[in-house]
């Protein structure tokens, strides 16, 4: 089956696949993308049902195992074989499953998705709604939300911890994305009862959490470091729950180190 993914591709080397959160698009990837596309042949995508990427296919649900069917197959039209991921939130999510599943040469998940309980969780798919109600709002009011710096900073502060670097291009372009996902609101319903319980990862997985996270707080780190012992967990101080923009060059070197240790294991990959 082909699949309509529309995506970013730079750089040359083993290939190193991007995947954004919910309602988000490839861009999210741009502060570290050239940063990385030094070292790998990079493909920022933007997953089905979000950014320019068609929806979901027709035998496809909204969950875990569809979406890894979905993947490899869009690792097979791409030509990447077993690439390494790197996600965030979402698709932190789903670089977890995928080095669970051994369908990657490794993983980095950055505040992914699922290791979270009780009250976490409805706060976080809480927060979603808010800000999927904000970007369907009147076209008016988010073009004067986000045309004004003080109004933008303040309203994008639950996603990064520097929103004053976003401008306002990126700024509309991303709500754009948010108000347009159809997948955005079926996966939004998948969350509600979903706990990542998986087996370890066959392939290195680096877990890294943001320090300064406001819809999937640092604490939720304690609980992925006990379902994935064999993982390496580190903290991303100073950075918000899309941290590509708060620190790109701790962002690139987490991802860096997690790919070098698949590559220096299996130097003939």
């Amino acid at each position: 089956m082909k699949y309509d993914i529309n995506y970013e591709r730079r750089g040359a080397g083993s290939p190193l696949v991007l995947l954004h959160g919910i309602g988000h698009r490839w861009q999210a990837w741009k502060p570290v993308l050239d940063l990385l596309a030094e070292h790998h042949d990079v493909i920022a995508i933007d997953l089905p049902g979000f950014g320019r990427s068609a929806p979901m296919p027709p035998f496809a649900e909204h969950d875990l195992p569809s979406t890894m069917t979905v993947l490899a197959g869009i690792f097979d039209q791409l030509g990447v074989g077993a690439p390494h991921v790197a996600g965030n939130s979402l698709g932190g999510l789903i670089a977890v499953e995928a080095a669970s599943r051994g369908i990657v040469s490794s993983a980095t998940a950055l505040s992914p998705a699922g290791f979270w309980q009780g009250r976490d969780r409805v706060r976080a798919l809480a927060t979603l709604k808010l800000l999927r109600a904000g970007a369907v709002a009147p076209r008016p009011f988010g073009h004067a939300l986000t045309g004004n710096k003080l109004l933008r900073s303040a309203s994008l502060g639950v996603l990064y911890a520097h929103p004053e670097r976003i401008d306002v291009r990126d700024a509309r372009g991303d709500m754009a994305a948010l108000r347009a996902a159809p997948a955005f609101n079926p996966t939004l319903r998948t969350g509600r009862d979903f706990v990542w319980t998986g087996p370890q990862p066959r392939v290195p997985l680096t877990v890294a959490w943001a320090e300064k996270d406001r819809i999937l707080p640092v604490g939720q780190a304690k609980r992925a470091a006990e379902q994935l012992p064999s993982a390496n967990h580190v903290l991303l101080p100073g950075c918000g729950h899309v941290p590509m923009i708060d620190d790109p060059r701790l962002v690139t070197r987490t991802i860096l180190e997690t790919c070098a240790r698949a590559d220096t294991a299996n130097p003939a990959a």
